[in-house]
């Protein structure tokens, strides 16, 4: 596509209250952009891949900001940075999975413009769709990545349906680990979806990542206690440490009780288009301890069932060797 230097123009509206912003979502439609940190935003529309005619910014709602003590764990407003959330007190000393992987996103710079929400909700990064091209997400009937001579080595693992698209998110995989739950503003209240729900594949939906729908804002996301200072380990491998996305990365909770694993939630990301959770090692880890020899019995359990593509085989032996490193970190 050719280069723009400059913005197209469009309508700005900037609410103070979710309900204002709730009214003109649902008015505008698909003509309309919720706008947070805008990381995602800008290079869309700069480069007019997506053209909404108007901009709904939300940075003026004051009530879609902070992290508060819950009577049953934290709530994180879905405006939150994504620094706050990596040097919060509260989420350092009892989600320290979060936190960490918060504190990998991006550049410093992005984290501290980035939100919590804007993470989760951003579209996947493969440069076929990006750079306009007629693909199956964007319409069209053709995969651009998934030929034996594409570019595709960031590409997905797992449940590639038409789409080999990856999730880019670093902190989705923490929050189904974590057992985070939505919150989904809509016109006359509200919905509550599980992390491990609000992430959708290209089976199920070909042009959205999350369920989020026309007319919705996630307004906040809730961590129960359960996982409260339990174990965990987070990893994520990217070609540079700074701005990079990731290649692979897993975030794990473990329950320890008498010196074993009484519970977990094991959680990759980069592999497919949701974050993936790995049932099976989970299952296989209940009741054994957190050491050298879990790890070699697992070893090769969270890839079965892979179907790499042309240029992505080297995230297999990855992808194992970090369920390895968080049994045994």
């Amino acid at each position: 596509m050719p280069a723009y230097d400059n913005m197209p123009e469009m309508d700005l509206y900037q609410p103070v209250q979710v309900e204002d912003a709730l009214a003109l979502a649902s008015r505008l439609a698909d003509r309309g952009w919720l706008l947070g940190g805008g990381q995602d935003t800008y290079g869309w529309i700069k480069d007019r891949a997506k053209r909404p005619e108007a901009l709904i910014d939300l940075n003026g709602i004051e009530s879609m900001r902070g992290i508060r003590e819950t009577s049953n764990g934290i709530e994180i407003g879905a405006l939150t940075t994504l620094t706050e959330v990596a040097n919060n007190s509260l989420i350092k000393e009892r989600y320290a999975l979060l936190a960490k992987a918060a504190s990998v996103v991006a550049s410093p710079q992005i984290r501290n413009v980035g939100t919590i929400a804007g993470n989760v909700a951003q579209d996947v990064r493969c440069w076929y769709y990006r750079r306009g091209l007629d693909c199956y997400r964007a319409g069209g009937n053709l995969c651009y990545a998934d030929t034996p001579e594409a570019q595709n080595r960031e590409h997905a693992l797992f449940n590639a349906s038409r789409c080999v698209a990856v999730t880019p998110s670093d902190t989705a995989p923490a929050l189904v680990a974590l057992e985070a739950e939505m919150v989904i503003a809509r016109n006359g209240g509200q919905r509550v979806v599980a992390a491990e729900n609000f992430f959708v594949g290209p089976a199920v939906d070909i042009e959205n990542t999350t369920v989020l729908r026309e007319g919705e804002i996630l307004t906040a996301v809730r961590i129960p206690a359960k996982w409260a200072n339990a174990e965990f380990y987070y990893e994520k491998v990217a070609d540079r440490n700074v701005w990079d996305f990731a290649l692979v990365s897993i975030a794990a909770a473990m329950r320890i009780e008498g010196g074993n694993i009484a519970d977990s939630r094991l959680v990759c990301g980069a592999v497919e288009c949701t974050p993936r959770r790995l049932t099976s090692v989970e299952r296989a880890i209940r009741g054994r301890p957190r050491n050298q020899a879990t790890a070699d019995m697992v070893a090769g359990m969270a890839v079965q069932g892979a179907k790499p593509l042309a240029r992505n085989h080297y995230k297999i032996p990855m992808m194992d060797n970090l369920v390895k490193r968080a049994l045994t970190a």
